[in-house]
């Protein structure tokens, strides 16, 4: 299979290309090494792979630059994983999010419409659901009320692959993931960023009373959801990929505290807008339809992260 996957430089992209490199597919990046983050970080990500995909650096919303992509190849699939990601920054840059996440999106489908690609995967995310007033959360659950920037602007992806899928015919999985983490995780995520914290002796923000919940998904679980989602024809499908069990934001530092053997200090803070109580995936259809079947509990996760941390420069 020959596949083209956008923000392979990130933390989940970087994991796709190399199980796809691993598999056998051919795989070209594309990723525009922004700064939201150290953009070494993500140089050092692909230091791996870099001589055995094709690369290029492209913003996804310049249609013209990504377009050169599909100048002379031919590819089966788009992972489409780039995008401006995190609640708290779409609301000091909803502009930009609304660009990059929806403009760079409907420039991905449009190539997909124009090079004949058969398979789209998106990654959309369970900030859709908003504060939802049911747990778990199922595919079918009612999603009008999203309550930030970025949640708006998943939602908008989504019914922008429907369009693709209703009118040409693409087929097109989208994945709800929900809190992603494990080696390689982004730097402003929650576990990272908390066991750097405490490994420098440094307080955390601390948000809210400790007891919002989140429902952390290790990437080896994410990656066998995107790989089982590439290869199955689905017509249009919305996945939640998740490991369908919570954990509090106290009991999160207790267990990275354990893994380091260290004491956090916290900075406690008012809960923040856009910041939802609860993340609570119901992978029914997950398991029926890709065969899903998480595996890394959190109280394992979390040692494996922070022995990777501590294996970095």
């Amino acid at each position: 299979m020959n596949v083209l996957v956008t923000g392979g430089a990130g933390f989940i992209g970087s994991h796709v290309v190399e199980r796809l490199l691993a598999r056998g597919d051919s795989v070209t990046v594309v990723d525009d090494f922004n700064d939201f983050y150290d953009p070494g970080v993500k140089r050092r990500n692909v230091d791996g792979f870099r001589l055995r995909v094709r690369m290029l650096k492209a913003d996804i919303c310049d249609g013209a630059a990504v377009h050169r992509a599909f100048t002379g190849d031919k590819f089966d699939a788009i992972v489409h994983l780039a995008a401006r990601a995190g609640v708290r920054p779409s609301l000091a840059q909803p502009h930009l999010y609304t660009k990059v996440n929806v403009l760079g999106t409907q420039n991905l489908l449009e190539l997909a419409r124009e090079f004949g690609v058969k398979k789209f995967v998106f990654a959309s995310s369970s900030s859709v659901y908003g504060v939802n007033a049911k747990v778990p959360f199922a595919e079918s659950d009612p999603i009008f009320n999203p309550i930030s920037p970025y949640a708006a602007t998943k939602l908008a992806g989504e019914a922008l692959c429907h369009v693709y899928h209703h009118i040409y015919g693409l087929d097109v999985v989208c994945l709800r993931f929900f809190t992603a983490y494990g080696p390689r995780q982004r730097p402003d995520l929650a576990i990272h960023k908390f066991t750097r914290a405490i490994v420098a002796g440094k307080p955390i923000d601390f948000f809210g009373d400790g007891k919002s919940q989140r429902d952390y998904t290790h990437i080896d679980d994410i990656l066998q959801g995107v790989l089982a989602a590439l290869d199955r024809p689905l017509g249009f499908a919305i996945i939640n990929l998740g490991e369908s069990q919570t954990i509090e934001l106290s009991r999160l530092v207790q267990l990275i505290e354990q893994a380091t053997g260290l004491t956090a200090k916290l900075n406690r803070q008012p809960m923040q807008p856009g910041d939802v109580p609860v993340t609570f995936a119901d992978i029914t259809k997950a398991r029926k339809v890709l065969g899903y079947k998480p595996q890394i509990k959190i109280e394992d996760g979390i040692p494996k992260f922070v022995q990777w941390f501590r294996s970095q420069p």
